[in-house]
């Protein structure tokens, strides 16, 4: 991987705050040709600077207003212990992210779902029947203050 100038950088802050730029409106933004926008811009990807342009959805809008987070402990910290509870919420749909974390939980779960209910059956059904989990702790999120933010560079 290369180092990121300045206007690489500015690139990349044009894409994160927009994804549907086109890569001439990038260009004049950052005051460079379009061929060496283009150009910037492949390389970004290909070095894997950019990993992908999605649209965001607002989730309410879909019934999926309820954000959950959910701190898993494991029974033991081990490789296998771990790599078992990674494969088996890797089908989970409703599951956005899922991160090992240090401190009081060994994982992070953030849950996307309709409403408590929803969360209740799929506690039911699959967060109760994860391998080698000791305990789970629920956190409803109230209101989301910051979410999606981009990288600060």
């Amino acid at each position: 991987m290369t180092d990121l100038d300045r206007i690489d950088r500015a690139i990349l802050r044009h894409l994160q705050a927009d994804g549907r730029l086109t890569n001439a409106e990038i260009a004049k933004a950052v005051n460079v040709s379009a061929a060496t926008c283009h150009r910037r811009t492949q390389r970004l990807f290909d070095e894997g600077h950019v990993v992908g342009v999605h649209a965001r959805v607002n989730p309410a809008s879909v019934g999926l207003g309820t954000l959950v987070m959910v701190g898993v402990v494991l029974d033991r910290s081990t490789p296998e212990s771990f790599a078992e509870l990674e494969a088996a919420v890797s089908g989970m749909t409703e599951l956005l992210e899922c991160q090992l974390v240090a401190g009081e939980f060994d994982y992070l779960l953030k849950i996307r779902v309709r409403d408590i209910g929803d969360f209740n059956a799929l506690h039911g059904r699959m967060l109760i029947a994860l391998p080698g989990v000791r305990q789970i702790r629920t956190f409803f999120v109230l209101k989301e203050v910051k979410e999606n933010a981009p990288l600060p560079f």
